[in-house]
């Protein structure tokens, strides 16, 4: 059964109603009897009531927001989780609440919709922190059964304010206690409060690095599953989208679920590098490339990338240029340090990419005319993408952050990124030879910056083309 839109108006208080619903959106329901109506709100247990011990993260939680509160002083500052997205006709997606909301809350996949965050200026300096949302109704209210998108009995127990109160170390309120205001600062409408929750991220607490470990972890487990799978991964006639259900199956039961749409692009289809349809063949003498990443509970993600031999054994051809993508990314790890700028991962990697593909004669131009900032650029017709990006509770964090902040900004510790080189030889550019078309490679590894340099929290994952041969011949683990 799908969930569906509301049947009664959820403002209703009683549940001795009409059988005609007052307020419907589908002419698929049947109308309640009398009897049910009289009855629905009996003969049931009371439900205890309980102050849970604040998670882990409360802690962590408000000392972000004090940072939002002393950077906004006077301002009333309103953080909205976001509201249900509907997928087709009366079903939606899945909710996932604002990255900055769960950053400020810790509300994380429990999030309700339709929260918000609230900072009310005190006179006196500072603001009360005041979170909003729609608490449970009552079962004599009709929102109880007949409300399919928020009713209890259709999609199960939902938190009450106290609850949440103690739970997150916040003060709560019912959501129809909310009023906005002419003057609010509103995120996602406001630039400032927007960049600055997004460069909030950039360095992270101890909370968001053990996030960060436990979600590289859950992902390496979900390799580990495409590599004990690949037989049948092979024998699939859509090998590829096989590849994506083992790995979501890790996510769902390990984590939250994924932290992006899976790439499993096989033979041709890893030099797309969005490459998401998989619905191709998995075919021994191709080499598979798989983009994933696991979000855990708390939102948190990873984002890794290992390119595999279909068959267990690279060709010399593969090999070489599997190689090279590994030389580039450990380049780029070399001179990732504290007081570093961040572009120096990408600039590391490239010098790497322009000399080798130069070598190999595939360039019209020398590797350092090619790697000239104004009139080279030549070798990034094989790599078209950056080498780093900043990585936490979105995939692709603190990307609201400012330039000088962001790929001109200074390597910290606690800044968590990727480093992803690769090389792409689409299967119809005959600027290369016939044996290059169609091998597409990347390598990406989860970078901590720490005060004594870079740790590669997936390093445990097999990396070279020695250590992925005997992956897989092992058939993972």
């Amino acid at each position: 059964m799908s969930s569906a839109a509301s049947e009664q108006s959820p403002g209703a208080t009683s549940t001795t109603e009409t059988s005609t619903p007052t307020s419907t959106s589908t002419n698929r329901r049947q109308p309640y009897g009398q009897g049910f109506l009289d009855t629905i709100s009996t003969g049931w247990a009371e439900r205890p009531e309980s102050a849970p011990p604040a998670r882990p993260q409360a802690a962590f939680t408000a000392a972000r927001r004090d940072a939002v509160s002393a950077a906004f002083p006077g301002k009333r500052l309103v953080i909205p989780a976001g509201e249900l997205k509907q997928r087709s006709n009366d079903t939606d997606y899945p909710f996932r609440a604002h990255s900055a909301f769960s950053h400020l809350t810790g509300w994380a996949s429990d999030a309700e919709p339709g929260a918000v965050l609230v900072f009310e200026p005190r006179s006196s300096g500072g603001h009360d922190v005041t979170l909003y949302f729609r608490e449970r109704a009552d079962r004599t209210t009709s929102e109880f059964y007949s409300d399919a998108s928020i009713g209890e009995f259709w999609i199960g127990p939902r938190p009450a304010l106290a609850g949440v109160a103690s739970d997150l170390g916040l003060a709560t309120a019912h959501i129809d206690d909310f009023e906005a205001g002419d003057g609010d600062v509103v995120l996602d409408e406001d630039d400032d409060l927007t960049r600055f929750v997004s460069e909030l991220r950039l360095v992270k607490d101890a909370y968001e690095i053990g996030q960060m470990e436990l979600a590289v972890q859950v992902t390496a487990s979900g390799f580990d599953d495409i590599v004990a799978n690949l037989p049948a991964i092979v024998e699939h006639p859509r090998g590829e989208r096989v590849v994506e259900g083992v790995f979501h199956q890790r996510a769902r039961s390990d984590g939250n679920t994924v932290g992006y749409d899976t790439i499993a692009a096989s033979g041709p289809h890893a030099c797309y590098l969005h490459w998401t349809r998989n619905d191709g063949a998995v075919v021994p003498g191709d080499l598979i490339l798989i983009d994933a990443g696991v979000e855990v509970d708390s939102l948190y993600t990873a984002d890794i990338t290992r390119t595999l031999p279909v068959s267990g054994r690279f060709t010399d051809v593969q090999r070489k240029v599997y190689e090279t993508v590994r030389e580039a990314a450990d380049a780029a790890f070399a001179v990732a340090k504290p007081g570093v700028k961040f572009r120096s991962i990408h600039e590391a990697a490239m010098q790497v990419i322009a000399t080798r593909v130069a070598e190999w004669g595939l360039l019209p131009v020398t590797a350092e005319e090619a790697l000239d900032a104004e009139n080279g650029g030549h070798h990034r017709r094989y790599m078209v993408h950056g080498t780093s990006h900043h990585l936490g509770i979105d995939v692709h964090d603190c990307a609201q952050a400012r330039r000088d902040m962001y790929y001109d900004g200074i390597l910290e510790a606690g800044m968590v990124f990727t480093i992803e080189p690769g090389l792409y030889f689409q299967i119809d550019d005959i600027t290369v030879p016939e044996e290059y078309r169609g091998i597409g490679v990347r390598i990406e590894d989860d970078i901590l910056m720490t005060a004594d340099g870079p740790v590669n929290l997936s390093a445990a994952i097999p990396r070279t083309a020695d250590e992925v041969e005997a992956w897989i011949a092992r058939g993972g683990r």
